[in-house]
């Protein structure tokens, strides 16, 4: 009888752990963090997006403090809290000191929402208001369909609370490394079309070393240093010396946007509220 019972709790085990492993694996993937605003869920046009973004942009260059949003279909079968502290644990937004970082989450398809709110935050905003702005700002927009409308007044709310708060200033090198990385599609852009008009009168050769040298000096007046000049100034030289075609014989479409967005190693530990609408 004493084998049998082994075996018996053997497969018992082998069970339990097949359960927790498939458990597990059905839980919502964390998507990566590459900009402020994630949505998953395709509600917010691309213009929506690009004006939270600027609006987050500017406020964490001026007070460092880092907030994100992100919108995905449902965190079933979590609850939104526990999926929240996951994004939170996994993208690390805010200084890693001051723990000044905060998500707004939103599961369309639950009608569920939170904002998550760093360690650094919450004398700022404490469940009590992070509660108040769900119930009386973002519900009712949401429950009009108006999205863009509920989360931009909350980010509105949410970055007049924290700019009341006594944080310390924001890194000045990083912020100016972060406006130059906001410039980069436009000095590529600038290069292009500069190395067209310089290579139409004074050819090829001379056309690029003109159009690197300007774009050299450009990137270095905007704050992107010694080698970062002399790397554009290279790359506007070569695109000059290819011209369009030589462009369009390498393949594929550019790609677009400016530069990637990461935490700063902020910390947080389930403060914050959750709602539904």
């Amino acid at each position: 009888m004493f084998p049998h019972l082994k075996t018996s709790l053997a497969a018992l085990a082998a069970i339990l752990i097949f359960a927790c492993i498939n458990v597990r694996a059905e839980l919502v993937a964390i998507p990566t963090l590459k900009t402020r605003v994630t949505d998953l869920t395709q509600t917010l046009t691309p213009e929506q997006q690009g004006q939270l973004e600027a609006k987050l942009t500017a406020f964490e260059q001026k007070s460092g403090s880092q907030i994100a949003v992100l919108m995905v279909p449902s965190t079933q079968p979590e609850d939104i809290a526990q999926y929240g502290i996951r994004v939170a644990d996994a993208w690390k937004l805010g200084r890693e000191k001051p723990d000044d970082g905060l998500l707004i989450l939103v599961a369309k398809d639950d009608h569920k929402m939170r904002i998550e709110v760093g360690y650094g935050l919450e004398g700022a905003i404490p469940d009590l208001i992070a509660k108040r702005i769900i119930t009386e700002v973002m519900a009712p927009s949401f429950k009009q369909g108006d999205f863009y409308g509920g989360i931009n007044n909350a980010t509105d709310k949410l970055i007049a609370l924290i700019s009341g708060e006594q944080l310390p200033a924001p890194n000045k090198q990083a912020a100016g490394n972060d406006s130059f990385d906001n410039m980069l599609p436009l000095l590529l852009f600038g290069g292009l079309v500069l190395g067209g008009i310089l290579r139409a009168i004074f050819g090829n050769f001379f056309g690029g070393a003109l159009n690197g040298g300007a774009i050299a000096v450009l990137a270095w007046i905007l704050g992107g240093g010694v080698l970062a000049a002399i790397l554009f100034g290279v790359i506007a030289f070569v695109f000059t010396l290819i011209g369009p075609v030589g462009l369009s014989q390498m393949g594929g479409g550019g790609r677009s946007g400016g530069g990637s967005f990461s935490g700063g190693g902020g910390g947080f530990g389930g403060g914050g509220a959750s709602g539904n609408w």
